[in-house]
C-alpha cells in the first residue's frame, strides 16, 4: 500500500508542468535543494544620506540568479551561495534644482558667480556581479538573504551634478557620465506559491566615479528600497 501510494506522488511530481508535492508543501526548502534559477523584474526607491539628503532616486529592472553551492553549515550563517546580477535600463536620481552661488578665493578676497547643476538626471545601470547569501531556515515561505556587490552607471549628463567649470558654455568638468556603485544590503523572498515569490530588499549604496573626472564628489551613501516578483525554475 505504501509502495502505492509513493508510485501516485512519483506519478504527479513527474508530469509534466505539475507542481511537485515537495514545492507545494515547502516551496523554500524546493528550490534550495534544487539549486534553482531566479529571474524577474524590480523597482527600486532611494533616497540620499548626510549631505545627499535632498537626492531622490528610481530605478527599474530585470534580475536573474542562481545558487551555487548546496547548504553549507556554519552555526547560525548556514545557508547557501547564490551568484546574480541585474540590469536597470531605467535609472533616475533627483537632485534639488539648478542654482547660482557666490564663490569667494580667501586667498585674493575675490567673488564670483558660479552655477551649479541639479534636476533629474538619467541614465541606465549595470550590477554584473551580486555575492548573495541565501540563510539557511525552517520556513516554508520566507527565505531571507544577505549580499555584497558592485556596479556600474551610465548617466546621459555628469553626475552628480557640480560648479560649471564654464558657465558660458554650460559645461561641467568636475564629474563624470561614468559611476561606479559598491553596495551591501539584505532582504527576503516571500513565497505566495511554489515557484513564485514576491521580494523586498533594502541595500545601502555608494556612487563614485573613482576621480574620473577633476572631482568626485559621489553620493557618499544612499538608501534604496526595491520590490520584486521572481520566478524560479
Amino acid at each position: 500500500m505504501m509502495a502505492v501510494g509513493a508510485a501516485a506522488v512519483w506519478a504527479q511530481d513527474a508530469t509534466p508542468g505539475a507542481v511537485s508535492t515537495s514545492a507545494a508543501v515547502n516551496p523554500v526548502a524546493h528550490v534550495r535543494e534544487a539549486r534553482s534559477w531566479e529571474y524577474g523584474p524590480f523597482v527600486n526607491y532611494g533616497v540620499g544620506v548626510g549631505d545627499r539628503s535632498a537626492y531622490k532616486f528610481l530605478w527599474g529592472g530585470f534580475q536573474v540568479g542562481k545558487a551555487l553551492t548546496p547548504v553549507v553549515k556554519a552555526g547560525i550563517l548556514s545557508g547557501q551561495f547564490e551568484l546574480s546580477g541585474n540590469i536597470m535600463p531605467f535609472w533616475q536620481a533627483y537632485t534639488p534644482a539648478p542654482y547660482t552661488e557666490t564663490v569667494c578665493n580667501p586667498l585674493t578676497n575675490l567673488c564670483y558667480q558660479s552655477k551649479y547643476g541639479g534636476g533629474t538626471f538619467r541614465g541606465v545601470s549595470l550590477t554584473p556581479v551580486i555575492f548573495r547569501w541565501n540563510l539557511l531556515t525552517n520556513s516554508h515561505h520566507v527565505q531571507p538573504w544577505f549580499q555584497g556587490a558592485g556596479g556600474l552607471i551610465y548617466t546621459t549628463h555628469k553626475f552628480p551634478p557640480n560648479y560649471y567649470s564654464n558657465p558660458a558654455l554650460g559645461v561641467d568638468g568636475g564629474t563624470s557620465v561614468w559611476n561606479f556603485s559598491p553596495q551591501g544590503g539584505v532582504g527576503v523572498h516571500y513565497f505566495v506559491r511554489p515557484k513564485r515569490s514576491i521580494d523586498i530588499g533594502v541595500n545601502a549604496v555608494h556612487i563614485s566615479s573613482a576621480s574620473l573626472g577633476d572631482k568626485n564628489p559621489g553620493v557618499n551613501a544612499s538608501m534604496q528600497f526595491q520590490v520584486g516578483y521572481t520566478y524560479w525554475k
